[in-house]
């Protein structure tokens, strides 16, 4: 006869979030979300005993899968540069160890690691980065640098593996991820304080940690962009605008750029609670200050840019590109190129083939690296 009246606190809330959870014989197993990586617990179902069990590299623990009449759990961990394992502890061992269940990666490098630092935003908030490079890179200034983040809807950048970003870490450049306030890695509060009202927080996060891998001499601003898509495009908003000369290219994949505006589109009503809306006075106030096409002004320098979309997109309208990059065109006095991509088969990129993303990859990062100056990149004379 359960009653939640009466319940008893078995997990107190702590410094990590409880991203998912299971029970077997033994213990109660937790996978926590701590910060810009997990942890994996078992507790007793008491409460009064609890360990951390170790895991064979920092990463993304998820689907955890348990037996009520076993001991133990089976879960998946993959990182930065892991691919996915399929893991089992032992609680008589006290280890967990690869079932072997899922075939091993051939993509997976041995010359390249991850490792999480953090930045200082302008109001003294820590923002980890997660930092992806060739092991013992130099801190020269020398480096290639993607600086991405997503930061809305409570969602968190977690570890993930893509081989695909093998292909810029192999010519010495280096993939940088902030954990900006908007996601979800030090849970509820974090993710309010970069919505709506606080969206701000969101961009400016993002500047600091492009600021932070300056300072750190992983690279410098001729070497430096910026790249997100969907609600990432209000991050990549202020990429442009907060700080127009920290980057030297910005690629904005369908991106949300005129928020002022997105209420009115078919996919708009389910973003209010998360944005806010024009219906009211300080949602407006959120909306413009977080809006991308309302703050280009005309003269300024902007970086070179490439803005994407499909024709077909349900989620962003296309319209939102097409306003953007005309206004960034006859605002910039940089003379840089303001590019428009339009891929007219497809939609939000959700749906598109394997072809077609290998596609918009090749051309945005030979844009990027051509615009940084990258030899064997550059227009033939």
């Amino acid at each position: 006869h359960p009653d939640l009246a009466q319940a008893e606190v078995v997990v107190p809330e702590g410094p990590n979030v409880i991203d998912s959870f299971d029970l077997a014989s033994d213990a109660l197993y937790l996978g926590e979300r701590a910060g810009p990586s997990f942890q994996l617990r078992r507790v007793s179902f008491d409460g009064k005993d609890s360990q951390n069990i170790e895991l064979p590299f920092a990463g993304t623990v998820s689907d955890l899968s348990t037996d009520p009449r076993e001991p133990g759990l089976m879960f998946n961990l993959q990182g930065w540069v892991k691919a996915p394992r399929e893991l089992a502890y032992d609680p008589k061992s006290g280890a967990a160890a690869d079932t072997g269940l899922i075939p091993p990666a051939r993509t997976e490098p041995d010359d390249i690691e991850a490792h999480d630092e953090f930045a200082v935003s302008y109001d003294g908030t820590r923002i980890p980065v997660s930092i992806i490079a060739q092991k013992g890179v130099t801190r020269d200034g020398s480096h290639p640098t993607i600086v991405t983040g997503y930061a809305s809807y409570g969602t968190s950048m977690d570890p993930y593996y893509d081989p695909t970003l093998l292909a810029w870490i192999e010519r010495g450049g280096i993939i940088a991820v902030s954990h900006m306030r908007g996601g979800g890695e030090y849970g509820d509060a974090w993710h309010r304080a970069g919505q709506k009202l606080t969206k701000i927080n969101t961009l400016l996060d993002f500047v600091a940690s492009a600021q932070y891998m300056v300072d750190q001499h992983y690279t410098q601003p001729k070497l430096l962009a910026a790249n997100s898509a969907s609600a990432g495009g209000i991050v990549m908003g202020g990429a442009l605008e907060i700080d127009p000369g920290l980057f030297r290219v910005v690629l904005d994949d369908v991106g949300d750029s005129d928020t002022l505006r997105s209420e009115t589109e078919p996919n708009g009503p389910p973003n209010v609670p998360e944005f806010g809306s024009t219906s009211t006075e300080s949602g407006f106030h959120g909306l413009y200050a977080m809006s991308s096409y309302a703050h280009v002004h005309d003269g300024t320098p902007y970086p070179a840019v490439m803005f994407t979309t499909g024709a077909n997109d349900p989620r962003v309208a296309s319209w939102h590109m097409l306003k953007m990059t005309a206004r960034v065109q006859a605002a910039t006095s940089s003379g840089r190129p303001v590019l428009l991509r339009v891929d007219y088969d497809a939609g939000h990129g959700i749906g598109s083939s394997l072809s077609q993303a290998a596609s918009e990859l090749a051309d945005q990062w030979s844009f990027a690296l051509w615009q940084m100056g990258e030899p064997g990149f550059q227009p033939k004379q």
